[in-house]
């Protein structure tokens, strides 16, 4: 991807707050709902990886929800990793490392992140386009230790259509500034999981017509 992206103004809403800290209002609300999730799929120990951890408000979450897994959020952003690293310096969690520098539409990092037990990847896949959403699937998968799982969250199209008024205006306003961009249908991710190698788990359906996706590496 080589940076980040321009996008509407809606895409990804981070406010300034304390210090380095950048406050993104959607992760204060889904925060909890998708750590709920993620324990129900989780290993209790390993090395869990977050792509594009944002903020860093929802990877403190997840340390403090899954002690044992060790937390390593990452981010393309330089602001955002900075972001990352005040929550994660004020969190005081052992388990939770700083912020990495990784663009994961990139080739080859999995290999470089071989063994994870958990990756997770929230509100991303309608911001890239549909060849960067399938490289950062089958880098994921070759990242997880067999056994292991690849959790997904966000708004996604069903049968080629959006659920609500406002993911279609959302989607409209996406694919405007950018037609490679925009919501992907949940047929057409899983597919792509499956082709990644990966067994599914049933859907979960989340607050705000998001859904929760998970997947196996098999082992």
């Amino acid at each position: 991807m080589n940076g980040p992206r321009p996008l509407p103004p809606s895409a990804s809403v981070a406010h300034p707050g304390e210090g380095a800290k950048l406050h993104a209002p959607s992760a204060e609300r889904n925060s909890a709902a998708i750590a709920a999730a993620l324990c129900e799929i989780a290993p209790k120990t390993g090395r869990a990886l977050e792509i594009a951890s944002g903020t860093g408000q929802h990877v403190v979450a997840f340390a403090a929800a899954m002690p044992g897994l060790i937390w390593q959020p990452t981010e393309i952003d330089p602001a955002r990793r900075a972001s990352i690293d005040a929550y994660v310096a004020e969190a005081g969690l052992p388990n939770l490392r700083a912020a990495m520098a990784l663009d994961a539409t990139e080739a080859d990092w999995g290999k470089a992140q071989a063994g994870q037990a958990l990756i997770v990847l929230i509100n991303l896949l309608h911001l890239i386009s549909t060849p960067e959403a399938c490289q950062i699937i089958a880098e994921a998968a070759q990242a997880l230790a067999p056994g292991e799982r690849f959790a997904l969250y966000g708004p996604f199209l069903r049968d080629g259509q959006a659920t609500s008024e406002g993911d279609a205006r959302f989607h409209a306003s996406l694919r405007a500034q950018d037609p490679a961009i925009g919501y992907k249908d949940l047929a057409e991710v899983e597919e792509w999981l499956r082709e990644a190698g990966l067994t599914l788990h049933p859907v979960r359906h989340m607050p705000a017509n998001n859904l929760f996706l998970a997947a196996e590496r098999p082992g």
